[in-house]
């Protein structure tokens, strides 16, 4: 593939990737630094993606192996995640607005307590559109294993904001 256009279809995928690292790490920085990371992978690798496959499942799967390293370098040093506690919405205007920022704030806490495999699956396969068949690959599991998983977290979920309401 010519390099202007692995570079075009990797720019058209940054908000996607984005909303995926965001999803993987809690936390908006630690988010954005994951897909810088992911991108300058992919772009010093680009050789050893194949033409006529999925760049984003390709790229899902960089991403994915670079969290899985962070999180190990993380719990070898003792560090923790801190969850995301910004005053998001501060001054929306109008009761539709702010209705819909709480509403998002309870899904992203119940994702934020749900477990890495579970909140994973999720993300893969509710939030990005992708199928199971491809979440598995991308995860690097079995595809009955990636749906008991989303099965398991699609009730946590479930459950943890029929409270909420």
């Amino acid at each position: 593939m010519d390099p202007d256009a692995f570079g075009d279809e990797l720019v058209q995928l940054l908000p996607r990737m984005r909303r995926f690292a965001r999803g993987l790490a809690r936390d908006a920085a630690d988010g954005d630094d994951l897909c810088q990371a992911t991108i300058e992978r992919a772009l010093k690798s680009r050789q050893q993606w194949q033409g006529g496959t999925r760049l984003d499942a390709w790229v899902y799967t960089i991403m994915r192996n670079i969290w899985v390293d962070q999180v190990r370098a993380r719990n070898r040093r003792g560090q923790t995640f801190v969850a995301e506690e910004a005053g998001h919405g501060v001054g929306d205007p109008g009761d539709a607005a702010i209705e819909a920022h709480v509403e998002l704030g309870n899904v992203g806490r119940a994702m934020d307590r749900l477990p890495p495999e579970q909140r994973e699956a999720v993300m893969l396969v509710l939030v990005e559109g992708f199928a199971y068949k491809e979440a598995a690959q991308i995860i690097g599991c079995p595809m009955g294993t990636l749906t008991s998983r989303l099965v398991r977290g699609r009730e946590a979920l479930m459950r943890r904001l029929g409270d909420v309401a």
